[in-house]
């Protein structure tokens, strides 16, 4: 019998490269299991994954290094299971259990 309170989560993994791992506690591969659905009921997809990892995740109070008004700073890559998520429907992109998630920083300081 399943605890009701239990709630149902997707594995997947998320890296981080670019210099983009030393916001996460300069660790470049993490194995997320992220909730299943938003706190709405929807299905949980890019644009939550990217709140909770700011949230649970972030161990650098300079997120505005990763995200800008709620949104993936621009100049970072996001790939989904190697492929742009540009043609996945970025943000809206529904996780998958298994799915791979990358975070490249294409910006150079100098």
């Amino acid at each position: 019998m399943s605890d009701a309170t239990e709630v149902a989560t997707i594995p997947i993994t998320v890296d981080f490269s670019g210099g983009l791992e030393m916001l996460f506690d300069n660790q470049r591969r993490h194995s997320v299991a992220l909730p299943a659905a938003q706190t709405s009921g929807k299905p949980a997809n890019i644009a939550f994954l990217i709140d909770y990892l700011c949230k649970n995740l972030m161990k650098d109070p300079r997120s505005d290094l990763f995200v800008l008004d709620g949104h993936i700073r621009p100049g970072i890559l996001v790939l989904i299971n190697d492929a742009d998520w540009e043609l996945e429907g970025e943000e809206a992109y529904e996780i998958q259990p298994r799915d791979n998630i990358l975070f490249v920083s294409t910006l150079h300081g100098g």
